[in-house]
């Protein structure tokens, strides 16, 4: 039996390291062979889930054709945002719930895709398809990943089955998902001490929009001048990160977790679409006002794709 390498995305956030985790225990547990790894080292918020719930980091990994001949890809499926050596394996399946772009394969592959709110949801299901239970552990790992990509609960982009996935992992966990899913977020907000280079880096994904390489990252805070008050280094970063990453665009969210809104700071060429795609001018600060959007998902790229198609 060959070894299978699971892992999310670049610059992982919870779902992308716990979804890789709980996917590999999963099929280990039905028999398979498989390590789960990860694109990066854990941020903040995940170091205080894992940390929580007592549980280790995957390994972090540059490349995996050195060490495999197949993978498994979780919480994602665009190239860019893979593994640099991806083109070099085999993807013998996907679970995800993001658009499908810039993905293609050789042989046949399972893919299961759903338009939920995070893919540890998902996973929660195929432990139920597959009459494998969900240890303590897991569960409250897998509960912090859903919190974490649904801004527990508040996200758009949340369904029923996460909430019930939240429900059900709270209790195998014993713990209170609202008490705990607030300390949770809270403990991604820490800017403190972080240079703007490393902030933009955190939460950030790229994306091929009509033919342009755009850039969208995010930042959860408690209060948007914590980021804000330090502009210009923001400014200075983006640009660095623009000319040496061939970014045409940078579009920095900056998402207030309290109230829900966003502001967004946008540097790079095309303006046009970016405007076109919220129905406003960039101000003098170079940034749109944007109430009610917290889903870089549902609520920024869908948007984006297709004012950059209408350009």
């Amino acid at each position: 039996m060959n070894k299978q390498l699971v892992f999310g995305h670049q610059n992982p956030d919870t779902d992308a390291i716990v979804a890789a985790m709980a996917y590999s225990h999963l099929l280990n547990e039905l028999g398979a062979d498989t390590e789960a790894v990860a694109l990066g080292t854990p941020n903040d918020e995940t170091k205080y889930v894992l940390d929580y719930f007592n549980a280790t980091a995957p390994r972090v990994v540059e490349t995996v054709a050195n060490e495999v001949k197949e993978v498994i890809l979780v919480d994602h499926n665009e190239a860019q945002q893979s593994v640099a050596d991806r083109d070099q394996v085999q993807v013998v399946a996907v679970v995800d719930h993001h658009r499908i772009a810039n993905f293609e394969t050789t042989n046949p592959l399972y893919y299961r895709a759903e338009p939920v709110g995070c893919t540890s949801t998902i996973i929660t299901k195929l432990y139920h398809e597959s009459n494998i239970e969900i240890p303590k552990q897991l569960a409250g790992l897998m509960l912090s990943a859903i919190i974490s990509d649904t801004l527990l609960m508040k996200s758009p982009t949340t369904t029923d089955e996460d909430k019930a996935a939240i429900k059900e992992l709270a209790e195998i966990a014993g713990v209170d998902a609202n008490k705990y899913g607030l300390e949770e977020l809270r403990a991604g907000t820490n800017v403190d001490g972080k240079s703007a280079a490393d902030l933009i880096n955190a939460d950030a994904k790229s994306f091929t929009l009509a033919g342009k390489n755009v850039r969208v990252a995010q930042i959860n805070t408690v209060d948007v001048n914590d980021i804000f008050k330090r502009q210009a280094d923001f400014e200075t970063a983006i640009k660095t990160a623009n000319a040496d990453n061939s970014y045409d665009l940078f579009f920095l969210m900056v998402t207030n977790i309290l109230n829900s809104d966003t502001e967004a700071l946008v540097i790079g060429d095309p303006i046009a679409p970016v405007e076109a795609a919220f129905n406003q001018k960039l101000n003098a600060q170079q940034r749109l006002v944007l109430p009610g959007v917290v889903s870089r998902k549902k609520q920024v790229v869908p948007q984006l794709t297709a004012a950059f198609e209408q350009q």
